[in-house]
């Protein structure tokens, strides 16, 4: 057994705070993150669908754009109502359900014949990809050791650029290589279906949501699974909660509230953070293989510069991931919101091939090291009977502006061009990293 002090006297939640990063929470993150990189992937396919569409159907730029803003029509919605049912009826149940309804719509998507029905299908995928997110991060959060929470639940978002690189070589040599190419590509966004069968039967539920809804015997029992992983010695008497207990509340018997006197400063500034980190990464990344299409690079060339441009989120992550834990939550955040304000204003000044690419490295590093951050931030900034809904109340707000951010694209490159656009995207990330600063700092401490 590892040298720990006994586990008499703790909570649950301390005993799985102490202990090491184990295989079983490499499992859990692991599911979570093939989860995750698979949402990643569908929205990642989107733009390169966007692409070949506006050859093959002929549309216009409001047309396309549509395509896009729909999907984050679904994703608000979905990702408000995912973190609601996340805390009445359990983080995995709800996991499991937004992987198979998107990943079934998704699939349905590649056998449409009009615009009209790609676009209500892309409503319902972004109903499953908007609950997924949030929950995932909660859920990984919850079982994390609180001294590398952050830094777990980095590496958990650093999936999503797995599943974007895996969309640029789904766009580049499957969509790219035919008229039928997209549909194939759509074809494959099936995989989330089967994958949420994986999911249900092999992820443990959060062990304080279970304890918040009485059901200690279960949540006892997981505990012992992640002590045994790590070669732990459980506690020798049962918790004293093992029997009863109540969900957590407020003093006066009412449940917490994320516009409570307590939270309400934190929730305005986390909404500020997803709001405009939305509209500038969703407003860039859905519609830059479209922009080079249009500066006259060809769909495949400019499926390539997108595939590269994607591999430096990569590295953004291995950064955020680091400084997470050694500088902070606040200080990493903001730090990367800058990055992205000063890559974005480059990337709109760019126009030789090299420094297209060297921008769009840039700014694909700084931007998604800034998702790592903000992913690790969200749950900890609540206690457990609201945490799913005030991850995914976060979540729906920002989606607002990505539903709001491809629509906006056409008349911002119509009234000064590519500066112009990018300009404004560099000004939303600015306003992002000022409203970062007035989240608080929590490294290091207990979630609530």
């Amino acid at each position: 057994m590892t040298a720990l002090p006994p586990a008499d006297g703790l909570t649950r939640s301390e005993r799985l705070d102490r202990l090491p990063f184990t295989r079983r929470h490499g499992r859990l993150l692991g599911t979570s993150g093939i989860g995750w990189a698979l949402d990643a992937m569908d929205v990642g396919l989107v733009s390169f669908v966007i692409a070949a569409l506006a050859q093959q159907w002929s549309l216009d730029r409001t047309e396309t754009s549509w395509i896009a803003s729909i999907g984050f029509v679904g994703m608000a919605i979905g990702a408000t109502v995912g973190g609601l049912l996340a805390d009445r009826i359990g983080r995995r149940s709800v996991f499991a359900l937004t992987l198979l309804v998107y990943g079934l719509a998704t699939g349905a998507s590649a056998l449409v014949g009009s615009l009209a029905a790609l676009l209500v299908l892309r409503f319902v995928v972004g109903l499953g990809l908007g609950g997924e997110l949030p929950v995932a991060s909660t859920l990984v959060s919850e079982f994390a050791p609180k001294r590398i929470r952050g830094r777990v639940v980095v590496w958990l978002e650093a999936f999503w650029a797995v599943g974007w690189i895996a969309a640029a070589v789904i766009g580049t040599f499957v969509i790219g290589a035919s008229d039928d190419g997209w549909r194939w590509g759509l074809a494959i966004g099936m995989a989330p279906a089967l994958f949420s069968i994986v999911v249900r039967l092999s992820t443990p539920e959060s062990v304080r949501y279970l304890e918040s809804r009485g059901r200690f015997v279960e949540a006892e029992r997981t505990v012992r699974g992640f002590e045994e992983s790590a070669r732990v010695a459980a506690p020798r008497d049962e918790p004293a909660d093992a029997v009863t207990g109540s969900a957590s509340a407020t003093p006066d018997g009412e449940r917490p509230s994320i516009w409570s006197k307590a939270l309400r400063g934190r929730t305005i500034a986390l909404w500020t953070v997803w709001f405009c980190i939305n509209f500038s990464y969703y407003g860039a990344f859905i519609w830059i293989p479209s922009l080079l299409v249009e500066q006259g690079f060809t769909l495949v060339r400019s499926f390539e510069f997108t595939l590269i441009i994607t591999l430096a989120q990569l590295p953004g992550y291995a950064v955020a991931a680091y400084l997470i834990e050694r500088w902070g939550r606040r200080p990493t955040l903001t730090l990367f919101l800058v990055g992205s304000a000063l890559a974005a204003g480059w990337y709109g000044t760019a126009d030789a091939e090299a420094a297209i690419i060297a921008a769009g490295c840039a700014l694909s590093f700084c931007n998604l090291g800034a998702w790592g951050a903000l992913y690790a931030i969200g749950p900890e900034l609540y206690p457990t009977d609201v945490r799913g809904t005030g991850t995914g109340a976060a979540a729906g707000f920002g989606r607002i502006a990505s539903i709001l951010a491809p629509l906006a694209v056409p008349p911002l490159l119509g009234l000064g061009g590519t500066p112009v656009l990018f300009g404004v995207f560099a000004a939303a990330f600015a306003i992002a990293a000022m409203a970062a600063w007035r989240i608080p700092e929590l490294r290091g401490t207990a979630l609530q």
